[in-house]
């Protein structure tokens, strides 16, 4: 059962990057498809399901936020994640605020996935 949720929890990984990275794209060369409604509504089921797998995941291996030190950067790095996509993809003022955001918000999925690779809170940065 555990490699069964590991793979569905990466395939979401996958997913979600993916999905972040077309619609920052859309988001900077303006395109129409970034408000279609699948665009809106896929994310948040692949996120739900990534969250879900996450939770299920750290209840088998017993670590958890605070108790672990590098499941805690993760979970810093997703809500720091968050805020940057949402700065990127939604309430960036300017085209230049939401490309720096976008951009930031890879780099902390970069480390993020880093983390989770080498089981290391510092991630790539160690």
């Amino acid at each position: 059962m555990y490699y069964a949720i590991k793979h569905l929890h990466v395939t979401c990984v996958v997913l979600s990057a993916a999905g972040f990275l077309l619609r920052g794209l859309w988001m900077m060369t303006g395109n129409t498809l970034l408000q279609h409604k699948m665009t809106r509504v896929l994310p948040h089921i692949i996120d739900s399901l990534l969250l879900l797998s996450a939770i299920a995941l750290a209840v088998m291996i017993q670590q958890y936020p605070f108790a672990a030190d590098w499941v805690t950067a993760k979970v810093i790095g997703l809500l720091l994640y968050i805020l940057l996509g949402t700065v990127a993809l939604k309430r960036g003022r300017t085209m230049g605020v939401r490309v720096v955001a976008f951009v930031g918000a890879l780099l902390v999925y970069a480390w993020i996935v880093s983390i989770a690779l080498t089981k290391n809170l510092a991630g790539f940065l160690a």
